[in-house]
């Protein structure tokens, strides 16, 4: 993991800011949705990126009933 050396403190709401040279780095606009998630004894932060539920691609995604599943997994399922 690359060390940035920028500190920030968490505030009483248990927010903290993600400095603007990280945002834009990391192409992070406003109102990006962030994955969060332990990694060992770390906390990751990501970029969101909607995956099928099935095979993990982000090509060609469609929502059902609140899940993603690519054209490829709708088109295997059919011949089922």
């Amino acid at each position: 993991m690359k060390s940035t050396g920028i500190i920030r403190k968490v505030d009483e709401l248990g927010r903290i800011v993600l400095p603007i040279e990280l945002r834009r780095t990391l192409d992070i606009a406003e109102r990006d949705e962030l994955e969060i998630f332990m990694e060992n004894d770390r906390i990751v932060l990501q970029k969101f990126e909607p995956a099928c539920l099935f095979c993990g691609s982000s090509r060609g995604l469609v929502t059902y009933r609140g899940k993603n599943v690519c054209q490829d997994c709708i088109t295997k399922m059919s011949e089922y």
